[in-house]
């Protein structure tokens, strides 16, 4: 099973001051052992880079940053490029969920990576994904916002 994994979880995988980095250390080590696929997009590390060094130490999060590099280095981690097909695409859903503007164009992006990839997992907070990527069509069929906030979190309820 694929998962895509959002600036939120890169950032809580690497601080070890967030909440809930002890579990998603777990569960990301766990990912790796299964060697499920997963993804990330330029644009979230474009994000996640620039919080890293606002947050941590440099030392600390230039080491965070070489472990992403190195994830992709190896083939671990698939690194999603934004095409201008893909920029064109996360415009229209920019229009199409004008009723939802606190989603970042980031977050939208993210969301057409993952209708293309057909990846039905990403490790976030941000409840949204669930909300409209179910518009989207994919999200296990879950229609109810309840179901689909479980979905996308599962791992993390």
């Amino acid at each position: 099973m694929a998962i895509f994994i959002d600036t939120w979880g890169w950032l809580t995988l690497r601080d070890r001051r967030e909440a809930r980095h002890r579990e998603v250390d777990h569960f990301y080590r766990e990912v790796r052992r299964r060697r499920d696929g997963v993804y990330t997009s330029d644009y979230v590390l474009d994000e996640t880079i620039t919080l890293l060094f606002r947050r941590l130490p440099f030392v600390r999060a230039k080491e965070s940053l070489q472990y992403i590099q190195q994830a992709i280095a190896e083939g671990y981690l698939h690194l999603e490029w934004m095409t201008p097909q893909r920029f064109e695409k996360a415009i229209e859903l920019r229009y199409r969920f004008q009723d939802k503007p606190r989603i970042s164009f980031t977050d939208l992006t993210s969301m057409v990576v993952m209708s293309e990839r057909e990846i039905e997992e990403i490790l976030t907070e941000d409840d949204h994904f669930g909300l409209v990527y179910s518009l989207i069509g994919h999200c296990l069929g879950y229609s109810h916002s309840e179901e689909v906030s479980r979905c996308i979190h599962k791992r993390f309820p």
